[in-house]
């Protein structure tokens, strides 16, 4: 199969194996350098991420792609090509339940204090209830594209499917709540958000099909691998492409403090928990990368579709994204990736 390493295992969907092991090499010697090397090493590795996310902002504006053509890109990355990604890793894994079930109650502990403390935002900043339903979302959201890509930069197709089970396991919970805060038109809503939801179904696929010991057909196989392979480029310029920084003068109390939740409150609570319950190994770093991720481009979709005042969103998105250039690093070199 495509891209495997020389031990046989599958390397990064869509990545040849030379440059996974070169990552995965240079992950490793991050680990045993000085914190101020480690924060360097991890740096380089994510840069080339951010630097996809910086293309994808400087075409949107220069490329003569109209809003439409956007659209319809954003709706090939989250309805096909992440799909495949999600579904052609976790087929081909081996995942031990026993050993992730503490990488994911730790995430869902961590997402249940984000929602808790998106909660508190309502008390604190006296915001329309529009603003409120908007950017209570800031504080829990987490970005799967920047995800994706760090964890296969940092781990091969193990980092994927490791971040894609703790995907798949959060984003029921993630979209329900959010929708039914933003609902307006009753249970028939967010119970299709949740249920036509294209990554919960592919994660369900892959799990499944994994866990009956089948093997995809070669052509089947080299399909998938081949809109994995466009996956995560794709994602990470529309995460570019989804940047606006016209609005960071709306409603700031709500805007910083969903920030702060999500790029240093959440990764510490997620630190702490991961020491006292002994997580550790690429569970672990999974679980610290989740936590320190931007906030998801989803969730500006969904409070404008939803009737919500989406402009502190984008502008909780934009600052997340940007901002997390620097706070990425920082958490993963404290988890000692």
């Amino acid at each position: 199969m495509p891209g495997t390493e020389p031990d046989g295992r599958p390397g990064r969907a869509g990545v040849p194996a030379a440059r996974v092991s070169g990552y995965i090499e240079t992950a490793r010697r991050a680990a045993g350098a000085s914190p101020g090397r480690r924060v360097v090493n991890l740096a380089l590795i994510i840069l080339p991420i951010f630097v996809l996310i910086l293309l994808g902002a400087g075409l949107r504006r220069h490329a003569g792609v109209g809003e439409e053509g956007w659209r319809g890109i954003e709706r090939l990355i989250y309805f096909v090509f992440f799909p495949a990604l999600l579904f052609q890793s976790l087929s081909h894994a081996r995942i031990d339940f026993d050993a992730a079930l503490p990488m994911l109650l730790t995430g869902l502990a961590v997402t249940v204090i984000g929602i808790g403390l998106g909660f508190a935002s309502r008390l604190l900043f006296d915001d329309p209830p529009q603003v409120f339903a908007a950017a209570f979302q800031g504080s829990f959201r987490f970005n799967s594209y920047v995800g994706f890509a760090v964890a296969g930069a940092l781990h091969g197709q193990a980092g994927i499917a490791a971040i894609g089970l703790l995907f798949g396991f959060l984003v029921p919970l993630a979209n329900v709540v959010s929708v039914l805060v933003l609902a307006r038109h009753g249970e028939a809503r967010w119970l299709r958000e949740v249920l036509g939801n294209p990554l919960i179904l592919a994660t369900a696929g892959g799990l499944a099909f994994a866990l009956a010991g089948l093997t995809l057909p070669a052509l089947l196989d080299g399909i998938l691998e081949l809109l994995a392979r466009a996956s995560l480029p794709l994602g990470l310029i529309a995460v570019g492409a989804g940047l606006r920084l016209d609005s960071l003068g709306q409603a700031r109390g709500h805007l910083w403090y969903g920030v702060a939740v999500k790029l240093l409150v959440l990764p510490a609570c997620a630190w702490a928990l991961s020491q006292a319950s002994g997580l550790s190994g690429i569970y672990y770093q999974t679980v610290m990368l989740f936590a320190a991720l931007p906030m998801s481009t989803v969730a500006y979709v969904l409070a404008t579709r939803m009737g919500a005042d989406g402009r502190v969103t984008a502008a909780q998105v934009a600052v997340t994204t940007l901002l997390s250039m620097l706070t990425l690093p920082l958490w993963l070199a404290l988890a000692r990736v």
